[in-house]
Parts: structure tokens; sequence; C-alpha cells
């Protein structure tokens, strides 16, 4: 997975465009930026974060594009699990048809 691609889970999550800001800070969305690495070793981080009223919440770094869509995703799809609008049982249920086409 990358930012490419991040939407389509995002979507598939039931989550809202509108919470989620992939490439740029905006106010009242969980962000994904990539940034130069601030060490300047030449390779790019990505951030993750709440941004509110122009602050950063639950901020997190990484060095791989990759694992920083994962977390990303792992936080939304843990709202929705908290919010009752995705349910584990789904989950089982979809895992089980993709594994048994």
């Amino acid at each position: 997975m990358d930012e490419s691609t991040l939407a389509q889970w995002i979507t598939a999550l039931g989550v809202s465009v509108d919470v989620v800001s992939i490439g740029a800070e905006l106010d009242d969305r969980w962000c994904l930026v990539s940034l130069p690495d601030p060490e300047g070793g030449g390779a790019a981080v990505w951030e993750v974060f709440w941004r509110q009223h122009g602050d950063r919440f639950d901020w997190a770094r990484f060095t791989d594009e990759q694992v920083a869509c994962y977390y990303l995703l792992g936080r939304l799809a843990y709202g929705q699990l908290v919010l009752g609008a995705l349910h584990t049982s789904e989950i089982a249920a979809e895992h089980a048809s993709a594994a048994h086409p």
C-alpha cells in the first residue's frame, strides 16, 4: 500500500474522505504527509497526525511509506470499530470469502 492506494482502502472502511488529507496538512483531519529527511539523509519520511487548530496531535513519523499508510489505516479502522460502524464479524466474513473464492 502507498499514498495512491490508501484512499481506496479508507473508502472501503466506510470512512468519509472529509476526515483524511493525503499529502497536505488540513485542520480537523488525519493527515499523511511526506517530507524530506530532517537529518539530511536524502530519503523521505512520512508523518501521520490529527491536525486541529493548526496543531498536531497523535503524531508519528515513519521512514517507510507503506508502514505509515498501514498505521493510518489502522487508526481509522479502530475509530470505525469504536463508533460501531465496523464490526469484526464483517471483517472475518470478508477475509474468509477472499481466502476461499
